[in-house]
């Protein structure tokens, strides 16, 4: 038997397995035993022009759903020495103007996003609560190059992002010990010649937290961030770095997007013979057979799920919009659906909270089906998607029926199924938290 038709045999039980589990929803959830991680990354932006804030974690019920909160991001330093920084010390600690998590008035010195989340804590002491390190920009990714090339550079980084976060030591006159229960790491993307300090800083890091715990009594999680592109996650060695930790946030998204001129699933669960792109291992399936292949543990794998969707215009009404050519990102939309957003500089409310051409939130995209846009269930790939042939518009997304498909595919895809999924990100949701509520019901939570 080829591999490659064992593979699509196995997809096809699966498929059927989960249509089969997913029509007992949501008794089949109700039965099932909790364990399984629910992450939700909470962007520290979010309080600007979106207005989300930890409150409203606490106030829609989404907390109550939550295992861990994952908290972007903390900087990455590295003059006069390796270190973590606040990014955003505004938003992170001073701001006296957020809602009250538990109706209490926040007390100086803490204030902003950490008083929140101290509040949050104490109504929901089992939460664990992360700091992610690191993101995207080009300061952090060169931060972690240098930090992690010599042993003096990964015990400094670590010994500090520990200090200030887990210890509590945020800055001058403001301390919270125990805000943070450990970290995610998130490097955006090691080459080559990082992928034996990539291991190490991991390494670096759980064993300083080791340390922490004899003295505490405390466990202390650690995460880091894994690729979904093989381009990328090859670059990692898989095994080793997953025994440093207590799970992996592994992307499952971004397989395509606006930079692309053709559109595609963004977060399709399996390859189709249909894509012009099949065998090229652009789906979550796939990715989750790298990983396993390599020594990652299924308990470790955690599946991310995107809040938000990939959009192109100027595609024609063909396959309702689904692998057609277009002629670039689609417009932002209003958030209510309506129409288009005229004023991208955050100026106006109103508009979609991501503000950028090519990709909308879930809460905005639930309301263009009211809006002239049709949806399109795709039962082989389990993906779906948006399409109005009057602004030949194309969206990817994910939505409650996707996302309840995947906690079951976590859950059967090998014996005792995979550790659980994450969301990027919680702002991106409807004012009800839909789709981490869904998610839970799915993992049983």
């Amino acid at each position: 038997m080829s591999r490659r038709f064992f593979q699509r045999f196995t997809q096809a039980v699966l498929m059927c397995l989960m249509m089969f589990l997913a029509s007992l929803h949501p008794a089949f959830a109700q039965d099932r035993s909790q364990g399984k991680i629910l992450g939700g990354y909470f962007e520290e932006w979010s309080i600007y022009y979106a207005g989300y804030n930890i409150a409203n974690l606490q106030q829609n019920g989404v907390a109550d759903k939550l295992t861990h909160l994952i908290y972007a991001f903390a900087n990455v330093t590295t003059s006069p020495a390796p270190a973590c920084s606040i990014a955003d010390s505004w938003a992170d600690y001073s701001t006296p103007n957020l809602p009250s998590v538990s109706g209490v008035a926040y007390s100086a010195p803490l204030y902003g996003n950490f008083g929140a989340i101290q509040q949050l804590k104490q109504l929901h002491p089992k939460l664990k609560v992360l700091m992610s390190i690191g993101g995207a920009s080009a300061t952090n990714l060169a931060g972690f190059v240098s930090a992690s090339s010599t042993q003096a550079g990964r015990q400094a980084l670590a010994a500090s992002c520990i200090d200030m976060f887990v210890k509590g030591n945020i800055a001058t006159g403001v301390t919270a010990p125990g805000l943070f229960d450990g970290f995610n790491i998130d490097w955006e993307f090691p080459t080559s010649a990082d992928t034996q300090n990539f291991t190490a800083l991991l390494a670096e890091f759980r064993s300083q937290l080791n340390a922490l715990s004899k003295t505490t009594g405390k466990q202390y999680v650690m995460s880091f961030d894994g690729p979904a592109g093989a381009q990328n996650y090859v670059n990692i060695d898989l095994k080793h770095a997953a025994e440093q930790v207590d799970f992996i946030t592994i992307d499952g998204y971004n397989y395509a997007g606006s930079w692309d001129t053709q559109t595609n699933d963004a977060s399709p669960l399996f390859d189709s013979k249909k894509d012009p792109l099949y065998g090229q291992d652009l789906d979550i399936d796939s990715t989750v057979d790298a990983y396993l292949r390599a020594g990652v543990p299924p308990s470790k794998y955690t599946m991310g799920l995107p809040l938000y969707g990939a959009g192109w215009t100027g595609v024609p009404n063909v396959n309702h919009g689904l692998y057609q050519s277009s002629k670039g990102p689609s417009a932002v939309p209003l958030a209510n659906g309506t129409g288009l957003c005229t004023d991208l500089s955050g100026a106006t409310s109103g508009c979609d909270t991501l503000l950028t051409p090519g990709i909308a939130t879930y809460g905005t995209l639930a309301n263009l089906k009211a809006n002239g846009y049709s949806s399109y269930f795709d039962a082989q790939r389990l993906a779906v998607s948006l399409y109005d042939p009057a602004s030949e518009t194309f969206y990817t997304y994910d939505d409650p029926t996707t996302a309840f498909l995947k906690m079951l595919y976590i859950d059967v895809k090998v014996p005792g199924g995979l550790g659980g999924a994450y969301v990027w990100a919680l702002k991106d949701d409807d004012a009800n938290g839909t789709m981490v509520k869904t998610m839970a019901a799915g993992l049983g939570h």
